[in-house]
């Protein structure tokens, strides 16, 4: 039985009827880290791990929501949207509806029940998975169109100002346009995005090593405001330069006396992470595996050496799986202080990686790892 059929059997149980089903992807980000919001360029790829919603309207509007995953339920009337969620794991979707009634579409009542792949704490996106899933079945039982790009902004408002996580877009831009079997690089500026074909023997494995550094959020902010610090700094000998997309290392290392150590080493990594995006897209499009994991291990020693968010358990995992072989590369993924790695591994290396990642992690750690064998999967899509 597929997931979409179980799913529709457990809506029917709850709330009877037939539903329409939908599902967004997880993704994962190959290069490009800390770059977005300094309007650079990431490379994420949606994945093979989907958020599915059922759904069925309702003749009032009333939204009620239900998971798989969890005994409790939420509700809200979209004649008297709340302005703030409340801190509940159905703050992500219903945002979106509260989201698209202030932007002006109105939407109908609707009977939902969600059910995540995508593992919750992964740095696999589950977030944006469940925003972008039930923002298509809202509009689409109300019949009301919206342009993919559109309905990504208004899910990262959701986040950003309902739920109040300060996200930028890509994650959301990935669950509306990832293409199987592609990455896909982005110019968070222009929103202009290229497809990338992966090779068909490539994995996408993403390691989580369960480890979460209570300054991670704090020291997040702290890298966006040094990145701030060094434009303001440096657009005072470079007026063109309204963000460190506007920068070359060149710019940098001339008025290098005039920034703090510690922001220019930010701004150095942001500069030369946005290069290496820029290569690898070239590696990609001429298949040069090897070039593009050399880049990973570069961005991997930039954020460790330059960007300072690389703890210990990240360092031994990306050290640990650049051992095996049939691993083209490996680097620590997402904001950082958080434990997790992407790795691009030979399909037929994927049993050896896991073995030798794994069992070494432990040896070392005490900890059991989670890893995340992905490919590169399709976008957001009605289902049923």
């Amino acid at each position: 039985m597929t997931t979409s059929e179980q799913l529709a059997a457990a809506f029917e149980k709850l709330y009877g009827g037939q539903p329409r089903i939908y599902r967004a992807p997880g993704r994962v980000n190959l290069i490009g880290e800390h770059t977005d919001y300094n309007e650079g360029f990431v490379m994420p790829a949606a994945i093979d791990f989907s958020t599915w919603v059922a759904i069925t309207a309702r003749n009032d509007r009333s939204v009620i929501i239900r998971s798989t995953h969890f005994s409790d339920y939420a509700e809200i009337d979209l004649d008297d949207i709340p302005s703030r969620g409340r801190g509940h794991w159905s703050d992500y979707p219903l945002g979106v509806a509260v989201k698209l009634e202030e932007a002006g579409h109105r939407l109908r009542g609707a009977n939902i029940l969600v059910h995540g792949e995508v593992p919750i704490g992964s740095g696999l996106s589950s977030s944006a998975a469940i925003e972008i899933s039930t923002g298509i079945a809202l509009l689409d039982i109300s019949d009301t169109e919206i342009d993919r790009l559109e309905l990504a902004k208004t899910c990262q408002r959701a986040e950003n100002e309902f739920v109040g996580i300060r996200s930028g877009l890509m994650d959301q831009f990935i669950a509306c346009f990832g293409n199987a079997g592609h990455a896909l690089m982005l110019d968070c500026r222009s929103l202009e995005f290229t497809q990338l074909p992966l090779p068909d023997n490539i994995k996408l494995v993403a390691c989580n090593t369960m480890v979460k550094h209570e300054l991670a959020s704090s020291e997040y902010n702290a890298r966006r405001a040094e990145c701030e610090a060094g434009v303001r700094i440096l657009s005072q000998h470079l007026p063109h330069a309204g963000s460190l997309r506007d920068v070359c290392l060149d710019d940098i290392e001339r008025f290098r006396s005039e920034l703090p150590d510690v922001v220019y080493k930010r701004c150095r990594h942001v500069v030369t992470e946005n290069d290496r995006v820029l290569k690898a897209t070239d590696a990609l499009r001429s298949g040069d595996l090897h070039a593009f994991g050399k880049l990973m291990r570069q961005s991997h020693q930039s954020l460790r050496d330059d960007y300072e968010v690389i703890c210990k358990e990240l360092d031994l995992m990306v050290d640990l799986a650049n051992q095996v072989y049939g691993v083209f590369g490996a680097r620590m993924s997402g904001g950082g202080f958080v434990g997790r790695t992407m790795n691009l591994v030979d399909a037929s290396s994927v049993n050896l990686f896991k073995r030798k990642v794994g069992r070494g992690y432990n040896q070392v750690t005490g900890l059991q790892s989670e890893i995340y064998v992905c490919s590169a999967a399709l976008g957001a899509e009605r289902v049923h």
